[in-house]
């Protein structure tokens, strides 16, 4: 997987923002605003082809979770990327 180009993640007013250059028929009615631990795990990921199993080491790695609510958290982050379409496989 890998996040589709066009995405960047920019940081306005402290707020970690996704915005679209150039990309139809998203929804940004979900996901726009990422926080701390989300936009560390974009950060990560960027530009790179990556795993689940990615994204649950970096979160260990970064912040004092265990990996089965990292890889819970994750997942549940991925769903939501997937659904708006910032993913693609």
């Amino acid at each position: 997987m890998r996040i589709k180009n066009g995405f960047e993640l920019r940081t306005i007013c402290r707020e970690n923002i996704v915005i679209s250059h150039g990309v139809d028929n998203i929804n940004f009615t979900k996901v726009i605003s990422l926080n701390q631990s989300a936009a560390y795990l974009w950060r990560k990921i960027f530009k790179k082809e990556f795993t689940i199993d990615d994204m649950v080491i970096a979160l260990c790695d970064e912040y004092e979770v265990d990996e089965v609510t990292a890889r819970q958290d994750c997942a549940n982050l991925l769903n939501q990327w997937i659904e708006v379409g910032f993913i693609e496989e």
